[in-house]
């Protein structure tokens, strides 16, 4: 999108192309102000008003020039993110506008329907850029900044972990850093040992060009509230000494996908200039097998001081985000948000579409599920119970990062990380998968930003613009 025209321009009375929706059960009742020639059409593209059915119809009767889009939604008084999705993805090039309403919410999907990834391969056959009038204008920067972060996190965890490592991380929150004004402290290789020892533990295997490092971003004013922002930067997960499948390991790439949330989500707030004194850490990592990869049994030190057994190499995220989140809580937050993609069992649970959310408070989860519901983003909450802080328990250690039983897996991760989290201090974490293995309009097969939007409008309403 970054090469693109704004998708999203004001209506300034210009031609465009009229788009009209209707659902199956006004279909009929529309159809009959249409012409004999334009009921032929819609039949002749089976028409009916059904879900993310679209048509193009003749305005006139005669010379056959001119004319217009139609789409089927579920309620036409009623838009979503994605009602007009399908639309933007399979219309001819050109500038629309919706007929009878403005788009609304339906201005977020617009955009994403017309992502790619086109690092790696240029499409064929492209098709220009499909533009979404509106005299809504207030609601265009919003909506633009919206949709580029999530192509951001879709960019970052499509990328291969070849050309996304720790420093690539690095690199992308160097730019971030130099747009809005902010100040970015990095922690490299073994200078980790000392102030980020997990990190470094899980970190030190991999080659030099993917050494692990710390990624601290500090932005806004010092008598805002602070508000941390932490993502899990694993760019490649091979398991480690306990090594995953062949098919396991397939889309690990995406294992960074917390700090790609992390990232845009820095993107929105600074953006929009929210009133907080915003910290992002990023702990960026390769977990790698070489002689000096670290080992199950091994005990390692934390930047908080207490003792982890490693019960399994596998369950290395929580182990940098540890660190991170200790980080966080040394700057005595108001809010600490962190996104991981952390636990198969969340997505057992859950499934690709829905994050698993973690929170300390009713208040904050309520307000995130409700922030997640209004901009279809949903999000579910899953507990952290007192009763299962058990299956950390090690002998040797202060704690074990792994359970060697099957269950509440994402809870007892959450739990993990609960114990890094100061105490006292408002936590959501949020375990998302950031991919989608099937496309549906506007939210296209291959890496994808989930948890974000509820995140981002949940923190506009706690915090304002500065």
């Amino acid at each position: 999108m970054a090469d693109t025209p704004d998708l999203i321009q004001p209506d300034r009375g210009q031609d465009a192309i009229p788009i009209h929706l209707v659902n199956k059960d006004g279909f009929e009742e529309w159809a009959k102000t249409l012409s004999g020639p334009q009921r032929a059409a819609l039949a002749a593209q089976k028409f009916e008003g059904g879900g993310y059915q679209t048509a193009i119809v003749p305005a006139k009767d005669n010379d056959g020039e001119g004319w217009f889009a139609v789409g089927g939604v579920a309620d036409p008084a009623k838009l979503s993110s994605w009602c007009m999705a399908k639309l933007a993805e399979v219309l001819p090039a050109g500038t629309y506008r919706l007929e009878g309403r403005e788009p609304g919410p339906a201005l977020h999907g617009w955009q994403t329907g017309q992502y790619s990834f086109t690092r790696y391969r240029t499409p064929e056959n492209p098709v220009g850029p499909r533009i979404l009038l509106t005299t809504e204008v207030k609601k265009i920067a919003p909506a633009l900044a919206e949709a580029r972060a999530v192509c951001l996190v879709r960019d970052l965890v499509n990328t291969p972990a070849e050309d996304m490592g720790p420093a690539a991380l690095e690199e992308q929150a160097e730019s971030l850093a130099k747009e809005h004004g902010a100040k970015l402290d990095v922690t490299r290789g073994d200078a980790l040992e000392s102030g980020y020892p997990m990190v470094h533990a899980v970190g030190r295997a991999a080659a030099r060009s993917h050494s692990p490092r710390l990624l601290h971003l500090v932005w806004g004013k010092e008598s805002d509230p602070v508000l941390a922002v932490v993502g899990k930067g694993v760019c490649f997960d091979s398991g480690g000494l306990d090594v995953k499948s062949s098919s396991g390991m397939l889309l690990m790439k995406k294992d960074m996908g917390g700090s790609a949330h992390a990232l845009a989500l820095a993107g929105l707030i600074m953006g929009a200039g929210l009133a907080v004194r915003l910290h992002c850490i990023v702990p960026a990592v390769e977990n790698a097998i070489s002689s000096n990869a670290f080992r199950p049994g091994d005990v390692l030190k934390t930047r908080k001081g207490i003792t982890v057994e490693i019960g399994n190499t596998d369950a290395e995220g929580r182990l940098i985000l540890g660190d991170a989140l200790t980080r966080a809580s040394e700057e005595k937050p108001d809010l600490v948000l962190d996104f991981a993609t952390l636990t198969g069992a969340a997505r057992v649970a859950l499934g690709p579409d829905l994050p698993a959310l973690m929170t300390r408070r009713d208040e904050t989860a309520d307000a995130l599920i409700a922030a997640g519901k209004a901009h279809d983003d949903e999000v579910w909450r899953l507990p952290l119970p007192e009763v299962y802080r058990e299956y950390l328990n090690s002998d040797i250690a202060d704690t074990n990062n792994a359970h060697t039983g099957g269950f509440a897996g994402a809870s007892v991760a959450g739990l993990f990380l609960d114990k890094f989290v100061g105490e006292g201090i408002d936590w959501a974490h949020f375990d998302t998968f950031a991919w989608r293995p099937s496309p549906k309009p506007g939210r296209p097969k291959g890496g994808e930003a989930l948890g974000l939007r509820a995140a981002w409008h949940m923190l506009q309403a706690r915090y304002g613009a500065a």
